[in-house]
Order: C-alpha cells, then structure tokens, then sequence
C-alpha cells in the first residue's frame, strides 16, 4: 500500500517551462498536477520556494556489485544516489565476475533488487568472447552493450583499438554500442615517453598530456565513421575534448540520432590545474583535461552536441587511489553531488534549469528508451525531487554517504540543497532522513 503524497505550491521543471502548481502521487504514480482536491489519506508537503525536479537517471555508474565490494555495493551506492536526487541508474558490466552472460546479469539483477534503493538497469559487456552472442539475440534484458575501458577486455581489445570488431558489432547488434573512446596505442606511445623521463615515478599531472587529446580524437573519429558507414546505433561515452565535441550533430532532435554521447560531471567540474591539488584522487579515465576543454563540453551540453549527463561513478578504497601514479585507480565517487555540481553551473548563469532537466532527465530516458519515467507527466511512475536553491552545504566527512567515506569534492561549498527525493513514488530521502522500506524496481525498455 503506497503512502499517496501532495506536493503544494511547488514551481515544477518539466518540458522546458517552469509552473507553479500542486501534485498528486497515489499508488506509485503521478495522479495529478495542477489544482485538485486533496484527498484525506494524503501527506501533505508544503514545497513553496522549491523546485520539483524529475528524478535523475544516470545512465553509466560503476556500483562495484558483485564481486568488489569492498568499494561499494548496491545498498551504499544507492543510498549515496538517492540523496543527491538520483532515482534510476544503468550500471556498467565490469565487476566480477564480468557481465558477459544472461545468467551473470540475471544474478546482478536479483543482487540490485534485494539492496537498491533506486531503479537499475544495466549494459551487457562484449569482448571476442561473446560477440557472436550479443550479435544474433535479443537485446530486450539490458539497455546498450559496452566494452567498458580495459577494465575486462584486457590492453588491445578495446572496440577503439579493433576497428574490424566494433564494425561487425555496430553493424549487427541490435541494441547501443557505448565505447570508451582512447587509443590505447596511443597512450601506451606516451606513457613510455613519460617513463623514459621519470621512470616509474611519473606525476599525476602527466595524466592529460599520457592519455591525449590525440588518442581520444582518434578513438573517436574512427568509431563514428564506422558507425556511419554500418548504419549502426553508437553512443561514446564521457567525452573529455573540446575537439571532440565537434563530431557531434545538434540540428536533429535526439530521437533521430544514431550516434551520441554524454559528459560525466566531472569533466564539467575539475580541470588539470586541480592535479596540484588533489593529485590522484581525480585520476579518472578518460583523464580531466584543460579549462579550455571543460568551458567547451560545458557550450556544447548547453547547445545540444552533447545528449546527457553522467557521473561514471566509481569507488575505490582509499587505499587504493592513494598510490603512485601508475597503480592508483582510475575512478572516483561522485553521484551523491552530480546534481549539485549542476545546479552550482545555473546559481552562476552557465546553463538553465530546463536544460538540467532536459540532459540529467528527460534525455536519458529518450536515449536509453526507458518508458513512463525522466518527465513529470501524469500517469508516469513519481520518481521525483525536490530542491532548495536556497540552502548550502559543505562537503565533509560527516555528509558523505559513500561506502568508501572520501570524495574529491571534500570542503566544496555548494549552494542548493536537496530536502526530498521519491522513488516509485515512495518517500526515500527526506531533509537527511532514509526511508528504507521500499526497494527500486527493474528498469524496462520500450520495444
């Protein structure tokens, strides 16, 4: 039995119009929106001031279950997501063992399902072992199928570094191809260079000039022009180069879009002059690179070449990041602050509410075809979240919800708060209060 919820005078994001108006959620769903009289058994929320946002979907997180849970799980991560108004995310194949089978997936599906506290879906990885699979069958039970960096392909079984490979897969699969885009050549060239000078003791902040703007161009290229000459469905994922962002369309609506991509959040927040001072807690893959780069992924979000926003959220152990630069760990938790990493960019008039929404939001759920979420409509699942663009809150060890208890973004002082997010129409996180009872649900894909 659903507990039903009305949300009064609260200026609602949606569809690129901002509207004053009250909503119902009853059975799991949004009932009504606008004026109405409020039934006896509903918990009224008074949200004037605030903004009601659609609940984030984050279509690429690393929440280490199975397999590597010591990082994180399903329980923590989702836990981390929820108070930062992420309701669904698609979790990428590489734990362990890797997601290269049904059964795997369908034994991570039932791990999601008994602990997450959000929607879950996931991506099928491919290598050389499963392609003639991934290629003739349905594509029904996952959302794209992915190589997912080095992470389960092993060094020269990126799909960037096989051209033949990720021509027969775009050419035959027939769902989303998402590929990490380096030349892993390419950055194997200059990393021995870098070695050449240093040994093993290379810097950090060799980490842009090690893997390239070159070798994510190249990556890049080669694969769109494949994709074009297969007529095949590719999505690259979290873009890093002001370079790249110009081999994407913006005169078509996503819909018609056979090739896309995204930026993760922290290719729009940290830039290499951050390296001095966080060192290899921000060693990501692809590497955060210059200024220039960041304002550029940020213009070409705003103007419609980059399709979504992710966070690729990825714990690691402490322990495990804090290591000279070539054993550190590439990847860093994130998804409890994406949205406030947004709404810092509106607070300083680089992009708008709407277009929030548009790219965290709706889009997701127009590229990924995950129906009756991503919109405020009625009869759509009440997946939901409300926001205070006028309260604060600094970053610190007490707030932070992620198993592994570190983030890159210690002392950030951000300046909007999130007070309520629902899942499935369940109240899950208020002002810093859990509501566990209820779990997420399976995403589905429209056929």
């Amino acid at each position: 039995m659903h507990q039903a919820y009305c949300i009064q005078n609260i200026s609602i994001v949606n569809e690129g119009k901002i509207e004053l108006a009250d909503i119902l959620i009853s059975d799991g769903r949004i009932s009504k929106i606008g004026k109405f009289f409020i039934p006896e058994n509903a918990r009224v929320i008074d949200g004037s001031g605030q903004y009601l946002l659609p609940g984030i979907i984050d279509c690429q997180v690393h929440f280490r279950d199975p397999g590597l849970t010591h990082k994180g799980d399903f329980y923590t991560e989702s836990r981390a997501a929820v108070a930062g108004g992420v309701t669904s995310v698609i979790d990428m194949p590489n734990t362990r063992p890797n997601v290269l089978s049904r059964q795997i997936l369908n034994e991570k599906m039932a791990i999601a399902g008994e602990k997450s506290l959000v929607n879950f879906g996931f991506f099928m990885g491919v290598n050389d072992q499963n392609i003639d699979e991934i290629c003739s069958s349905s594509t029904s039970e996952y959302f794209a199928v992915s190589d997912d960096g080095l992470y389960f392909s092993g060094k020269g079984n990126l799909l960037a570094d096989n051209a033949a490979t990720l021509g027969r897969l775009l050419a035959a699969c027939k769902c989303i191809v998402a590929i990490h885009a380096e030349k892993e050549k390419i950055i194997e060239e200059n990393e021995q260079a870098f070695r050449q000078k240093y040994g093993d003791q290379i810097p950090i902040g060799a980490h842009p000039a090690i893997r390239s703007h070159e070798a994510c161009l190249e990556a890049t290229k080669m694969a769109i022009g494949l994709a074009r000459e297969h007529d095949g469905r590719l999505h690259i994922l979290h873009l890093t180069t002001a370079e790249e962002t110009n081999l994407f369309r913006n005169d078509i609506p996503l819909l018609e879009k056979n090739i896309t991509t995204e930026v993760s959040v922290h290719h729009l927040w940290f830039t290499d002059a951050d390296y001095d001072r966080l060192g290899v807690l921000i060693k990501w893959n692809p590497a955060i690179k210059s200024a220039a780069d960041r304002d550029e992924l940020l213009k070409a979000l705003v103007d419609d070449r980059i399709d979504i926003v992710t966070t690729d959220h990825a714990p690691h152990a402490l322990e495990e990041k804090k290591q000279p630069y070539l054993q550190s760990m590439s990847g860093a938790p994130i998804v409890q602050h994406s949205l406030n990493i947004m709404l810092e960019f509106y607070k300083q008039g680089k992009i708008s509410l709407a277009k929030i929404v548009e790219k965290m939001c709706h889009n997701p759920a127009i590229l990924y075809q995950i129906p009756e979420r991503g919109f405020i409509r009625e009869g759509y699942f009440a997946d939901l979240v409300l926001v205070d663009l006028n309260d604060s809150y600094t970053v610190s060890e007490e707030n932070i919800l992620y198993k592994c208890n570190w983030s890159p973004l210690m002392g950030a002082k951000f300046s909007s708060k999130i007070t309520h997010t629902f899942v499935n129409g369940n109240l899950v996180y208020e002002h810093g209060i859990f509501h566990e009872q209820h779990k997420g649900l399976p995403l589905t894909k429209a056929l």
